[in-house]
């Protein structure tokens, strides 16, 4: 079988590439994992040895390159289908596109002002204009997900799928500026938390140097 390779930024920052990490792990496949520091004087010339859009992350299987979070986690939905990345149920795989279409392109507010910093502890911050009504959004999301589809299990359509992928890395902002949330946004964020491979993203994370650029408030 071709190697999996999956290239990603430093893991205390990149949001972006934790998505595909955790879609990849939940498919059970080895792969090899190549982690670029950010806010090196060769982070780019590292990695555009594997990207040809100059941005991270990126998977390469065989002589394939797949450069965007969204195209890499579908490439594993289509390659690995006993993983189960989207829901079975038709309208619950709709509304999972649907709502991991939106994170991937939206929440711009919530980006800018709480970006991902796991080493960080900064209840309070990040309060700009705007943020509110997407952390408000999000959380109405989680909210229908559960609800409408959620009876299997813990995560937003029961079991683990590519749109809880997504929102990881707003689970971890949220622990970072301290957002409150109610029983049903508390037990979801837990239940990402609790997932083997975050746990292990995380411990990475710890082990990494700060980055001086991306610790500015």
């Amino acid at each position: 079988m071709k190697e999996l390779t999956l290239v990603v930024a430093s893991k205390n920052y990149s949001s972006w590439s934790l998505r595909p990490y955790l879609a990849l792990a939940h498919t059970g496949q080895p792969f090899r994992e190549v982690v670029v520091p950010l806010g090196q004087a060769d982070t780019a010339a590292s990695i555009a040895k594997y990207s040809p859009s100059g941005r991270v992350p990126a998977l390469l299987h065989g002589d394939l390159v797949i450069w965007d979070s969204l195209a890499i986690c579908e490439y594993l939905a289509e390659q690995f289908p006993q993983a189960k990345l989207w829901p079975q149920d038709s309208a619950a795989r709709a509304l999972a596109r649907s709502v991991t279409a939106e994170m991937h392109s939206g929440f711009a507010h919530l980006r800018n002002h709480m970006p991902m910093n796991l080493h960080a502890r900064r209840p309070g911050e990040g309060r700009a204009p705007g943020v509110a009504e997407d952390i408000s959004r999000i959380t109405s999301l989680w909210t229908e997900c559960r609800t409408r589809f959620g009876q299997g299990g813990p995560f937003l359509f029961g079991a683990f799928s590519i749109a809880d992928a997504f929102y990881a890395p707003v689970v971890t902002r949220f622990v970072t500026y301290d957002v409150e949330l109610d029983a049903v946004g508390a037990a979801y964020r837990d239940a990402v938390l609790a997932l083997p491979a975050m746990k292990a993203w995380t411990e990475a994370a710890r082990h990494e140097p700060p980055v001086a650029r991306y610790e500015k408030k």
